[in-house]
């Protein structure tokens, strides 16, 4: 939602530096504005959707991914090998199965929105393509806590 409100609200942006003329019957700067306000509106949401998860979890006392994002992908080999001999119970194998489908469905010609509707054509894969790309990163930054946890000599 951040991501999506920013996104917004640089809409916003360029529509007040560039466009003259309106914009769907609205003045360019009426428009440029409410693009602004939403977007700010939305990433301000976003923000504070975060911070409430982040508060929910650690009152269930769930663990926090560690690691910067090259340390996860040097992890990741070791989380799926890891996950494979059954060593990690934290990686189920729907899990995985789901994210060979992700792969197989960005690599594919076929799509549920093709290419050639503008926009919303690219939206299916760049959806997909998040998704993968942050359920991956969690995994790999709680595979990577589990490893130092298990680093970690325990104390009386």
């Amino acid at each position: 939602m951040v991501f999506f409100g920013g996104l917004l609200g640089l809409l916003g942006l360029v529509t007040l530096l560039v466009r003259d003329g309106d914009v769907a019957g609205i003045p360019a700067v009426g428009f440029g504005v409410g693009l602004l306000l939403v977007g700010a509106a939305v990433a301000g949401l976003g923000l504070w959707r975060k911070a409430a998860v982040r508060r929910r979890r650690r009152e269930r006392g769930e663990p926090e991914p560690v690691g910067d994002i090259f340390e996860r992908a040097r992890a990741l080999p070791r989380l799926i090998r890891a996950a494979r001999r059954g060593d990690y119970p934290g990686l189920p194998t729907s899990r995985m199965a789901l994210w060979g489908f992700a792969v197989l469905y960005l690599v594919s010609p076929i799509d549920v929105l093709p290419e050639l509707l503008p926009i919303i054509g690219i939206a299916d894969d760049a959806g997909v393509a998040a998704w993968l790309f942050t359920s991956v990163s969690t995994a790999a930054g709680l595979y990577l806590r589990h490893e130092r946890d298990q680093q970690r000599p325990i104390r009386p």
